[in-house]
């Protein structure tokens, strides 16, 4: 059974108790404001409302698609997990993610690519757990998904009529209600509806092309100057002869 979250924003009143839970979980010092390495979920207010943002986990994750080490993989319960074991550093995930959520650890000697997980090591999140007005809710996504469009269709007048991560590039594993349109909060609103590894594909089977060809030139380039070496020095070699 596939997992979710529903935030209600309409119910976040900015006390940061998920920011703090979810550091603790995960043995970060104090969270901030901003997304970054050591905070998988940050509170931005907006006008008289607070907007939490964190990975969304997506159906068909575009991170999971463009990673070439299987370093990303997703979970049938819905969350998009990562593999530092595996990881080669190259950040594909980070650029490819049209929500610009995962972050790189760039402070560190052996740098991660950091994003909320959903807590899947664990029965339900910690953000959850913390929330204590109803905020974020966990449980079975289809069960989300109805008890969001009960909420926005009973009180038409508190809801914009969309439930953003419903269809945003098919699908997220993170559901949000609002009373004012998602634009204006600072969540991305051009992303396709279809899932964009359906996109990317495009672009990144032709990497290996790419790479073949890269290495051809650079071995060329090896050979080429290794030879010029080679030629150098047999040619002093004659003159001393002679």
């Amino acid at each position: 059974m596939e997992k979710a979250l529903l935030i209600d924003i309409t119910k976040c009143v900015g006390c940061g108790e998920c920011s703090a839970a979810c550091a603790a979980a995960h043995g970060f010092g104090a969270p901030t404001s901003e997304l970054d390495g050591t905070n998988y979920t940050a509170v931005t207010q907006v006008g008289d409302l607070y907007a939490r943002h964190l990975c969304m986990n997506c159906k068909e994750p575009t991170c999971v698609s463009v990673c070439l080490v299987g370093a990303m993989t997703k979970h049938e319960n819905g969350p998009v997990v990562y593999d530092f074991s595996k990881c080669i550093g190259c950040r594909y995930c980070i650029q490819a993610c049209p929500f610009f959520i995962p972050k790189y650890e760039w402070d560190k000697t052996f740098p991660a690519v950091m994003k909320c997980n959903l807590c899947y090591e664990r029965e339900g999140t910690a953000c959850t757990d913390a929330c204590q007005f109803g905020a974020t809710v966990y449980g079975d996504r289809d069960t989300l998904i109805a008890e969001a469009q009960r909420r926005v269709a009973e009180n038409p007048g508190m809801y914009v009529d969309h439930i953003y991560g419903l269809k945003e590039v098919g699908g997220t594993s993170v559901l949000y209600i609002s009373s004012k349109p998602f634009s204006e909060l600072g969540f991305p609103t051009n992303v396709p509806d279809e899932a964009m590894p359906k996109l990317s594909w495009v672009v990144v089977s032709q990497i290996p092309k790419f790479a073949v060809a890269t290495g051809v030139l650079l071995f060329g380039i090896h050979w080429i100057t290794a030879r010029r070496q080679e030629v150098l020095k047999a040619e002093a070699l004659e003159r001393e002869a002679k």
